[in-house]
């Protein structure tokens, strides 16, 4: 879920309260059902123009970068009550075009986002606007780069790259508008919104009011997550019960299916270079086989090479035999270390713990 600027605000000065909690209240019984959320959210900026008594959005770089250091503890609070209010917790998640950019660190990204998921926690993440000015440059305008992705610089461009990296089903966008239309509504009186969308479709005129990103910036994302294997809604927040309805396969907004599915991320897995190899008992594979089980580390037996995390390894059984690829949570030194042990012994083991699997199923390809 992703909630713009003018989602969260009234024309991006005061907190839209009504709007918001009413959309809190959709995610938390979302949540309770057993869906997995994770929430993207504008709004820092305008909160601590609130809290530090502004009546005009700051022109300066540095001032709006303070009032996104005020604002944005407002907003983690506001979110951490609301959401307490149905017996659900909030966990904060502040993230610069680094985070991402950088393998090793976007894998512990993953690993913490996941974590809260398993948790039953909702993350709210936003970009670090106190340290990181690339969202708040005014008028900025998202510029994809030579593959078609955007720049790491709005809230947009983060919740499709967050929504590829943790593999999600569906990428929200909540704006001020009700879509992608072939033209601008506002002045041309025969536009007409767009119910499903090609991602590869060229660009389109934008809707926007108002807000950091606009429609170019979220067709931009649009085009990120369908090429991930994300379907994408682009849809008014303003639309009574509208997570419900999308979920319902109501059509409202405009959708982006994904161009790229992911039998083709994991074809990608099986023919990737490999970095080493996990040996796995019979046990295991069976397990691997038969259902949705991980590859837990009590079901390795030997660790052969010296790969990273996030490496390709290969999963073989004794006699040699490759039956299967995967992606490793834990690098070769990890794995060794804990080679039959138990899941609940990594912390003890290692002094941390990310995964309880050396290879989720998620990362997971059978019968290579």
């Amino acid at each position: 879920m992703k909630l713009g600027t003018q989602v969260v605000t009234h024309d991006g000065r005061s907190l839209a309260l009504g709007r918001l909690m009413s959309l809190v209240e959709e995610m938390a019984l979302l949540r309770q059902e057993g869906r997995q959320l994770l929430l993207v959210s504008s709004g820092a900026v305008a909160l601590g123009m609130k809290q530090l008594g502004l009546e005009e959005r700051p022109r300066s770089l540095g001032l709006r970068q303070a009032c996104a250091a005020v604002g944005q503890g407002h907003l983690v609070a506001l979110y951490t009550s609301a959401f307490a209010q149905f017996g659900i917790t909030a966990a904060q998640v502040l993230l610069t075009e680094s985070d991402l950019g950088d393998r090793d660190r976007a894998l512990c990204v993953r690993t913490t986002l996941m974590r809260l998921l398993e948790l039953r926690a909702v993350p709210v993440l936003n970009e670090n606007d106190s340290v990181s000015i690339r969202e708040l440059v005014e008028h900025r305008r998202t510029q994809g780069t030579a593959t078609g992705a955007p720049a790491f610089g709005d809230n947009d461009g983060l919740s499709a790259r967050v929504a590829v990296g943790v593999d999600a089903d569906l990428l929200v966008l909540l704006t001020d508008v009700d879509g992608l239309y072939t033209a601008d509504p506002r002045t041309d009186p025969d536009a007409q919104r767009i119910d499903v969308l090609d991602a590869e479709t060229p660009r389109l005129a934008g809707v926007s009011a108002g807000g950091t990103g606009g429609m170019t910036s979220k067709l931009e994302a649009a085009r990120l997550a369908s090429r991930g294997g994300v379907s994408v809604v682009i849809a008014s927040g303003a639309t009574p019960n509208v997570l419900r309805r999308l979920l319902s396969d109501e059509p409202i907004g405009t959708c982006v299916p994904p161009a790229e599915r992911r039998a083709v991320r994991r074809q990608r897995i099986a023919l990737a270079p490999h970095a080493g190899a996990l040996v796995a008992n019979d046990g295991a594979l069976s397990a691997l086989e038969g259902g949705r089980a991980s590859l837990l580390p009590i079901g390795v037996l030997d660790v052969e090479g010296d790969f990273r995390e996030g490496d390709v390894v290969e999963i073989r059984d004794g006699s040699g035999r490759v039956r299967g690829r995967g992606l490793v949570n834990y690098d070769a030194r990890a794995c060794r270390a804990l080679l039959g042990r138990h899941s609940e012994d990594i912390e003890d083991v290692l002094g941390w713990r990310g995964y309880d699997a050396l290879v989720t199923r998620d990362n997971l390809v059978l019968g290579s």
